[in-house]
């Protein structure tokens, strides 16, 4: 099926693209690797007037460190920042989760924003996103930031404005004892189950454990009760099997999927991968 007709801009600025956007209002969709919204306009699920494509705009491109975080431009595709040499070193759970997203073709084309606002939620990105307790810079009439884990509202739903452009991505610098593990969706490559753990250990011990996860329910969330059982604890087989066990508590709402396996399916697997990532991280 074709998409609806619509006009196509291609702004010079992030201005004049605020500008567009702005003036079209809900008539306007943002488009940069479109590994999302192309699919919905040829179904016409999705049928904007105008399309404002952002991949000329340096300003979403770029990885730069400042004041022990990076910020990360939110046109950088996911092999661009699965592959960049600051972010690997830095925080190396954000390009782990890039490097596994869809396929080469995906990967060469979608970008780590477009993942954020699509918001879908069996996404790699937004687990590791949350689990590093990331921010999101939007520009409009004004810059605003905001905590990835409220920028998501639910599933397929953000807090972004109709005239607002997601500019970058700020993540904190990690220590090395991260990690993001999935279990794919053959086809797809969509995570039924991916989990994103970055710990601060001290020795064996572990002072604070961030846990996210995605594919399970509307949005991908924290792992608060996995998160307790870590804290303070020495790792070892049975206290990550206790931490993994301890994810059961923090699954609300999951999503019915019995073509791709039972909510119980989905829930036991969670664990299992939530032990993998911990026992990943702990061998970084």
């Amino acid at each position: 099926m074709f998409a609806e007709k619509f006009e196509y801009h291609v702004p010079g600025s992030l201005a004049e693209a605020t500008q567009l956007l702005s003036q079209y209002g809900d008539e306007a969709k943002v488009i940069t690797g479109g590994m999302s919204l192309i699919p919905l306009m040829k179904l016409r699920l999705a049928m904007p007037s105008h399309l404002v494509d952002l991949r000329k705009l340096a300003d979403l491109k770029g990885v730069r460190e400042s004041g022990g975080k990076l910020v990360i431009g939110a046109g950088m595709t996911y092999d661009e920042v699965s592959r960049d040499k600051t972010v690997l070193a830095k925080c190396p759970v954000l390009a782990q989760a890039a490097a596994v997203v869809g396929d080469v073709q995906v990967r060469n084309r979608g970008t780590i924003g477009g993942a954020l606002v699509h918001a879908d939620p069996a996404a790699d990105v937004p687990a590791a996103a949350i689990a590093l307790e990331a921010e999101v810079t939007l520009q409009g009439k004004q810059q605003r930031t905001v905590k990835v884990s409220d920028f998501i509202v639910d599933s397929l739903l953000t807090s972004i404005e109709p005239d607002e452009v997601l500019v970058s991505i700020t993540v904190p610098v990690t220590g090395r004892h991260t990690a993001y593990a999935k279990l794919p969706q053959q086809a797809s490559g969509y995570p039924l189950v991916g989990v994103a753990a970055v710990l601060e250990m001290d020795g064996k011990t572990c002072k604070r454990a961030r846990i996210g996860v995605t594919g399970l329910c509307g949005k991908a969330f924290r792992a608060a009760s996995v998160e307790e059982a870590l804290a303070g604890k020495t790792l070892d087989a049975a206290s990550i099997k206790a931490a993994a066990d301890a994810l059961a508590s923090d699954i609300t709402d999951p999503l019915e999927d019995p073509l791709n396996g039972s909510v119980e399916y989905r829930a036991h697997v969670a664990k299992v991968y939530t032990g993998r990532a911990l026992q990943q991280a702990m061998g970084a």
